[in-house]
């Protein structure tokens, strides 16, 4: 059976080194005589794996000491109580920039926990663009300020780190987490579910800042207690060992391919080989600002919308999978993580040049 290209905004592709290597391993991990998924998480073998995976992905980051990388369950959302219960210890208020759906859900959860104040929404523009800088309403006794760096559905991204000051900066970088190197300093908190670029479903990575941690609320549940995790090298419980496992084949891929700078300039290319086509057409159109067009979630519209469902259709035929958009959204939408070959946009392309001539 050929594979297909999987635009899925996620679960999402996974390069075909990483599965192949894990279809090699799947009986013997490494003359153990068992597959990860069958290992203590408390033996040796599973330890040394956990271990690789977290040294790579520290260098992958350039990680200071200072912060300690944690690995979790519960995905994103599962985030978006943790960082409110750790941070809003001793500090209730903590302030939100919101630029999509995800950012929304932020919010209206941190409100279980504390006084969380928007300090920016792009609502009115239905999430198209990014609030400027200047015209944010950040406290400076917030305990944190949260964003989310790409919103999947809408397909806005921010290209540099906001300076909040003093503020701890807390990102949601569930969609472009290893898409492009980041100064992890300028951070307090960033978390990310593994789907998009990391692995597989089912795990989460916290960065966490260490003097952050330590002073959560008193109602803060053991598992989302990021001091309790990080003493128990984010073992409390039975992790998410398979998604952890893999995560690690993944990071060693991206080293393979040059680290975070080699994997953001293919990033680059591949987003500007499909925005210049949109650009170019009178047949597809994009809705994003383009100063602040997402390189992993590429939304777009037909020019009628009675054609979308032909579209998917033809698209499916020709191997390029999951490109219906949000239901919120409407339209397509290909998600184009590091895992999509340069190979799968130009199919893309070639495939949508063909059904505008067609059909346009």
């Amino acid at each position: 059976m050929s594979r297909v290209y999987n635009f899925s905004a996620g679960p999402a592709a996974l390069p075909r080194e990483v599965l192949e290597q894990a279809q090699a391993e799947m009986l013997d991990w490494q003359g153990t005589g068992m597959s990860v998924m069958e290992m203590s998480h408390r033996g040796k073998a599973f330890v040394s794996i956990a271990e690789d995976a977290t040294t790579r992905l520290r260098r992958l980051l350039g990680v200071p000491d200072n912060y300690s990388v944690l690995f979790l369950q519960g995905g994103a959302a599962g985030q978006f109580a943790g960082v409110p219960l750790n941070l809003m210890g001793s500090n209730p208020r903590g302030d939100y920039v919101v630029t999509g759906n995800w950012g929304k859900k932020a919010i209206k959860e941190a409100g279980k926990y504390g006084d969380p104040h928007k300090a920016a929404s792009a609502e009115d523009t239905n999430f198209t663009t990014i609030p400027a800088r200047d015209s944010w309403d950040v406290r400076d006794d917030a305990a944190f300020l949260h964003y989310t760096p790409n919103e999947t559905i809408q397909g806005v991204e921010f290209h540099d780190t906001p300076d909040v000051g003093d503020v701890p900066l807390v990102a949601d970088m569930s969609s472009n987490f290893l898409s492009r190197p980041v100064d992890i300093e300028k951070f307090g908190v960033i978390y990310a579910g593994a789907q998009k670029n990391a692995g597989p479903a089912g795990i989460t990575m916290v960065i966490v800042r260490n003097d952050l941690m330590g002073k959560p609320q008193s109602g803060c549940p053991m598992i989302l207690d990021y001091q309790q995790q990080a003493d128990a090298d984010s073992m409390l419980n039975t992790p998410s060992c398979y998604a952890w496992y893999i995560c690690g084949l993944t990071f060693a891929w991206l080293e393979k391919q040059g680290g975070l700078d080699a994997i953001e300039t293919i990033n680059k290319r591949k987003a500007a080989k499909l925005y210049d086509f949109i650009d170019a057409s009178d047949f597809y159109t994009n809705p994003v600002d383009p100063a602040v067009r997402s390189r992993m979630n590429v939304p777009f519209l037909l020019a009628d919308d009675a054609l979308n469902a032909d579209f998917l259709t033809k698209a499916e035929e020709a191997g390029l999978s999951t490109l219906k958009g949000h239901r919120s959204v409407g339209g397509m939408r290909a998600s184009i993580y590091n895992a999509m070959p340069e190979a799968g946009v130009d199919a893309l392309v070639d495939f949508m040049a063909d059904f505008e001539k067609t059909h346009g």
